[in-house]
């Protein structure tokens, strides 16, 4: 008899935790279904699928016209869609005023030296295309949704941060010789020269740098002339999500016609 009881009270004990817990895993399931449908219809059905080609196809488009952009000339000098000139190394932007007073040498060095570098990446960038787009089309995409739903210029700031090394190991051999080419490493090490130069002299206030602390030109210049590109692909970015059905891709406009454009956060 006391057996039966207990079996019984176990049964009660059980039924009554099932009565209170069964509609809050009901109401846990409704609202992960609920999310679920929200992002579906937020996206006007579309297919996981579908919304990775569709950002993967705009930021393709946005590469080639970046790289069309930054390879003209003055495209990093003086380009009228972003600001993507390549300044001194920041080492040497500290001091560039004292630099520059080193008698006969100094403006010119300087001046010299910047345009080179810059001339280099306009070089460079005519060759950035097919390696930005072969970095797109082989990225994997983890939270498309996320980031066709996110700010103006979501699918740039993934691609930089999913493939800025792989694409800037392909792309400083390119910058080297573009760098080598067109005078920058031979304008990087005369101003280095003029500089230790100039603090050897008795009569010179000692400009304050160590050279050896100076960046390797090719890292330097790559990884400027790279965040200027990435500036040229969010300007893209930002033009097709603000007109889609503007666009000659369908997959483009299928995809971010579907949204609302949200607004731009850092770029």
């Amino acid at each position: 008899m006391n057996l039966h009881n207990a079996t019984l009270g176990k049964i009660k004990r059980i039924f009554i935790t099932l009565c209170f817990f069964f509609p809050l895993l009901i109401a846990s399931s409704c609202d992960v279904l609920n999310g679920v449908l929200k992002d579906y219809t937020a996206t006007g059905g579309l297919t996981n699928t579908e919304i990775v080609s569709g950002l993967k196809e705009a930021l393709k488009v946005g590469a080639n016209l970046a790289a069309s952009s930054a390879s003209q000339q003055n495209g990093y000098l003086n380009n009228p869609v972003a600001n993507i000139r390549i300044p001194m190394p920041p080492e040497l932007q500290k001091i560039e005023k004292n630099i520059r007073k080193i008698p006969l040498v100094g403006n010119n060095v300087a001046d010299n030296f910047i345009e080179a570098m810059n001339r280099g990446a306009e070089k460079a960038a005519k060759e950035a295309a097919p390696i930005l787009v072969n970095a797109i089309t082989s990225m994997n995409i983890s939270d498309a949704v996320g980031i066709l739903k996110g700010d103006s210029t979501a699918a740039t700031s993934y691609l930089e941060r999913t493939t800025s090394s792989q694409l800037a190991a392909k792309f400083q051999p390119i910058i080297k010789k573009a760098l080598n080419d067109v005078g920058a490493v031979k304008y990087y090490d005369a101003l280095k020269q003029a500089i230790a130069t100039y603090n050897k002299s008795p009569l010179s206030s000692n400009i304050n740098v160590n050279l050896k602390n100076l960046p390797v030109l090719d890292e330097y210049a790559t990884e400027q002339a790279l965040s200027g590109l990435f500036k040229l692909v969010a300007k893209e970015e930002k033009d097709i999500r603000k007109d889609p059905l503007g666009q000659s891709k369908d997959i483009i406009r299928k995809v971010f016609g579907s949204v609302r454009p949200q607004p731009s956060i850092g770029k």
